[in-house]
């Protein structure tokens, strides 16, 4: 649950900047909790479903106009967390399917696919979100929308659209009994187009991830 204490006693629930900064809190607590693999039956469908939320938040913050921030420059927030436990314990977790392929701009022409991971995306996300949160913490809310929104935009976004592609992708394949295509060796060290890809990819049945993920199959 997100914290009691996020919010200053008295402001409107109502608020913008209230509902972006819960559903950012409830995020980076679910993530957390996730990564301590207390629960690996159910961690592909409550990413999934902490996902969707938080782009939803991305949605109303880039329909949103344009927010300035109150200062000119932006106020030292000190040394940023580290993310590397997160990001192991989630590769671990979601190992074997973490590493998937992406095209990054869908609007660029004969762009081709790159390997990502799952659990970098997600500390990734979690690194800008938290800096945000650093300012909306200190009480500069102005500063942490205008953070979240432009990070959106330039970062978090995309990142997150990823991940949830390749999760939703997880699901899908489970629950519609679909064979699963693993990247057999592929790493996101390597640049490889389509053809390559095809030919890396391994085949791993569905029933393999569907228990340790939490993921059920369809009934037949």
């Amino acid at each position: 649950m997100p914290d009691a204490t996020l919010h200053a006693t008295g402001q409107d629930p109502d608020d913008f900047a209230v509902q972006i900064a819960d559903q950012v809190e409830s995020f980076l607590v679910a993530v957390t909790e996730v990564a301590r693999g207390d629960e690996p039956d159910s961690a592909i469908p409550f990413l999934l479903l902490e996902v969707s939320q938080l782009l939803l938040a991305g949605g109303r913050l880039g329909a949103h106009e344009d927010i300035v921030p109150d200062e000119r420059y932006e106020p030292d927030l000190g040394p940023e967390g580290d993310v590397d436990e997160l990001r192991e314990r989630l590769a671990r977790l979601l190992d074997p399917v973490d590493v998937y392929s992406e095209v990054f701009d869908p609007y660029e022409p004969r762009r081709a696919p790159v390997a990502c991971r799952i659990s970098d995306d997600l500390a990734d996300v979690v690194t800008d979100l938290r800096h945000g949160m650093a300012h909306y913490r200190a009480g500069r809310t102005v500063e942490a929308l205008w953070w979240w929104q432009f990070s959106y935009f330039s970062n978090w976004g995309s990142t997150a659209s990823g991940a949830l592609r390749a999760l939703q992708s997880l699901v899908a394949h489970v629950r519609l009994n679909q064979p699963l295509e693993e990247l057999d060796g592929l790493d996101t060290d390597q640049d490889l187009g389509e053809e390559n890809l095809a030919e890396e990819a391994g085949r791993v049945m569905a029933e393999e991830i569907a228990a340790p993920l939490g993921l059920r199959r369809a009934k037949q």
